[in-house]
């Protein structure tokens, strides 16, 4: 694992985005990469917490069958966590995010057949709090090779049911949705070839570059010579 205390020390004097939230498809390491920028940074950590879902289990093994009330079900969750987060001290807003509430309806876009996707709709709209834009968002990206082999090495038995074709639509309702996002600064990861667990040089090549981000778009697709 990265030593991150020894890493706080080498970056002693530079100032993180005082809220960063991090997006991806499954498996691609977005929870893992929030843990290590909380302990970092010494910043709060607010997580999704999938495995908290009672329905999820049962959608990876039917999605048909088990869509609306598992998507509700996260909605929910993820509102509250933001409404959690907002009645905090505002004057101390040192926060990383493992997900973005703008990406639930990607969510119910792949999972939800029309007559229930116009329900959960209505209820997105009365529902959705007035959530802080973050002052950066990290979106990592991989291929569906590599997400099934991360998804296969962490070995969650819940996520074991996961198929190649459903990998394939959320990389690509992803890809289309950060194609136009503009609400905060966006730093693009190509995660395929990274590992930010057990490489340090990969991590601190990350964090330089992302401190560095004040506006815009940018992509950080790192090259390796063997």
């Amino acid at each position: 694992m990265i030593d991150t205390e020894a890493l706080a020390i080498d970056l002693k004097g530079r100032i993180p985005q005082p809220y960063i939230a991090i997006e991806g498809p499954i498996g691609v390491g977005k929870t893992t990469l929030a843990r290590q920028l909380s302990d970092l940074f010494d910043y709060q950590l607010l997580l999704e917490d999938a495995h908290e879902n009672p329905f999820l289990t049962k959608f990876y093994e039917n999605r048909r069958q088990n869509a609306l009330a598992t998507q509700l079900y996260f909605l929910f969750q993820r509102i509250q966590k933001i409404d959690d987060l907002k009645q905090q001290d505002l004057f101390r807003p040192l926060r990383i995010a493992d997900f973005l509430i703008d990406k639930d309806p990607l969510f119910a876009q792949v999972n939800l057949d029309p007559d229930e996707y116009a329900l959960y709709h209505k209820v997105y709209n009365q529902m959705t709090v007035d959530a802080p834009t973050p002052d950066l968002v990290i979106y990592l990206q991989a291929s569906v090779d590599r997400l099934l082999e991360r998804i296969e090495r962490r070995g969650i038995a819940a996520e074991r049911a996961i198929s190649r074709h459903y990998l394939e639509e959320l990389n690509e309702v992803y890809s289309e949705f950060f194609l136009h996002y503009d609400a905060a600064p966006l730093l693009i990861v190509n995660a395929n070839q990274i590992d930010l667990v057990n490489r340090r040089e990969d991590f601190e090549q990350l964090v330089n570059y992302a401190l560095d981000i004040k506006a815009g778009r940018h992509y950080f697709n790192p090259t390796f010579i063997d």
